[in-house]
């Protein structure tokens, strides 16, 4: 099948199959080459509804769960937004493609590098992919969007205190088989709303706290 092909039959099938039903995003979807985010060895599975094997043990977001969270923060304009787990870049790529301003923490430098190599690649010099560990990296900087592509085992209050007023934070929290897709909006200075989105299972952030287990 031809990339363009299979690129639309992902959109169709999947994505929209998904309830993502905002133009803006599926068409960043088709202009926004999953193939060149995915590691060569991988090719064959870049329009596949799966999550793709990346180093470090890590994995992309499947395309339907990527489309949910675009479709959920939907930044525009001069928002700026910031990404937890860059992976191989390929939401860093279409949130950039949605907004002009994009910050991107990675855990793994060798990971970060080849994101970065990516992202190049498509001419998307000006996203700042950052080697750090977002749990030790608050800066007291706010954002319009906050996407964080590791679950949560237990919620972390600390990235909705990086929202801007009228921010938005998409975040899964919980365990396998069962975690819930949650966006969190800041409504006021002081007040918040949270949404439940969706079930899915993604991997954890890697030194997330965990819930403290029972012990008989």
């Amino acid at each position: 099948m031809q990339t363009a092909d299979a690129r639309e039959q992902m959109i169709e099938q999947q994505v929209r199959a998904w309830d993502v039903l905002d133009e803006r995003v599926l068409e960043v979807m088709r202009q926004v080459p999953r193939e060149l985010f995915v590691p060569a060895a991988q090719r064959f599975r870049a329009y596949a509804d799966l999550e793709v094997p990346l180093a470090r043990g890590q994995h992309m977001l499947r395309p339907s769960v990527a489309g949910r969270l675009l479709q959920a923060l939907l930044p525009q304009g001069a928002e700026s937004v910031l990404e937890i787990g860059t992976g191989s870049g390929f939401i860093t790529a279409c949130l950039r493609a949605l907004t002009a301003r994009v910050r991107s923490l990675e855990i793994f430098p060798d990971l970060a590098d080849e994101a970065r190599r990516n992202l190049a690649a498509l001419g998307m010099r000006d996203v700042e992919v950052i080697d750090a560990d977002a749990l030790q990296a608050e800066s007291g900087a706010r954002y319009d969007a906050i996407a964080v592509t590791a679950s949560l085992p237990q919620y972390d209050a600390r990235f909705e205190r990086m929202l801007a007023p009228g921010g938005r934070l998409f975040v899964v929290v919980g365990a396998a088989p069962a975690m819930e897709a949650r966006l969190v909006r800041r409504t006021g200075e002081a007040s918040l709303a949270t949404e439940s989105l969706f079930e899915t299972v993604i991997d954890p952030m890697l030194n997330a706290v965990r819930p403290p287990q029972f012990v008989f």
